[in-house]
């Protein structure tokens, strides 16, 4: 039941001899990460202001992109979602996800900060994690000269992005600081990788088992680490108290069941989670609009789930 268009995609793929990410350096797999949107995204559309920005992290600068949506009054303090990108904690960047976060900003009404962390293997964890919350804090912390609500602020991010937004947001919890929202777009949750959907989605559908161990292995140093919660939130202690969040997962993606376990686990602490689940499609369709008509209304869905809950 794989959609046509995912499968059409898949098949170009094969014919075009495309090497799997787990058989090129870091370097090399970003470049080729970077190159692909330009075959699978839509174009970037126009928002309202787009600025670069640097936040204090632990080890320097974190660079961010804020984007405001078209037809806002430049003036106007707005909601904001800090989202982290994809990319298995290795490759991913600010450009990656351009397209994405202007389509969120403009289709939910929010202002959108995207958070360049650093990554593996050059950085393994827990740096990712670090500059992730630093950023959030940072966002927080300087709301007023980016015209921003301090109390409207919304985590997000798809698959390792997915992951570092659910680890933000335990920690602010933890911490006493907590947020409004979580979008969480085919998240990692359990780096033990051992739910059902890992043997049935493995092999076949883009990310593989192999690309999985690959970019496990660059990010986390030691196997006794899959078990820290800042790995794998899923193995948290404690769920209570979470902000609400939204769920999105894809059908033939090797994480599906880490994001339906995780979106089990926050409605049993009673925290209000809705998951959907995109029975059709593949991991990173959210990106491939160009490509794949349901990443359009996935993407449709996530904004409108973030206007709901950053509403006034």
């Amino acid at each position: 039941m794989l959609h046509p268009q995912a499968r059409a995609l898949l098949r170009l793929i094969e014919e075009r001899g495309v090497p799997p990410t787990h058989l090129l350096t870091p370097a090399q797999a970003r470049e080729a990460y970077r190159e692909r949107r330009f075959f699978t995204q839509p174009a970037p559309p126009e928002v309202g202001a787009v600025r670069e920005l640097q936040a204090e992290g632990p080890a320097g600068s974190i660079p961010l992109r804020l984007y405001r949506p078209l037809g806002i009054a430049g003036d106007a303090v707005l909601p904001v979602l800090v989202y982290y990108h994809g990319g298995g904690w290795v490759i991913g960047d600010l450009d990656t996800h351009d397209t994405l976060c202007r389509e969120l900003c403009n289709q939910s009404g929010c202002a959108v900060v995207a958070v360049d962390y650093r990554m593996g293997p050059e950085h393994r964890f827990p740096a990712a994690v670090d500059d992730a919350v630093a950023a959030a804090r940072w966002v927080r912390g300087h709301a007023s000269e980016l015209q921003v609500d301090a109390g409207r602020i919304a985590v997000g991010g798809d698959s390792a992005g997915g992951n570092l937004a659910a680890v933000v947001a335990l920690a602010l919890r933890d911490a006493g600081e907590p947020l409004t929202f979580q979008l969480l777009i085919y998240p990692a949750t359990d780096q033990r990788r051992g739910a059902e959907s890992h043997r049935t989605n493995g092999q076949g559908y883009l990310l593989t088992s192999d690309t999985i161990t690959y970019f496990h292995d660059h990010y986390i140093e030691r196997p006794e680490l899959d078990l820290d919660w800042r790995c794998s939130p899923l193995l948290h202690a404690d769920h209570r108290g979470l902000p609400p969040a939204f769920v999105l997962t894809a059908g033939y993606d090797p994480l599906r069941d880490e994001g339906l376990q995780y979106a089990q686990k926050l409605t049993e602490a009673g925290v209000a989670t809705a998951l959907v689940n995109f029975e059709r499609q593949i991991h990173g369709f959210i990106l491939m609009g160009k490509a794949i008509d349901e990443a359009n209304v996935a993407v449709q869905l996530c904004a409108a789930q973030l206007r709901r809950a950053l509403a006034d």
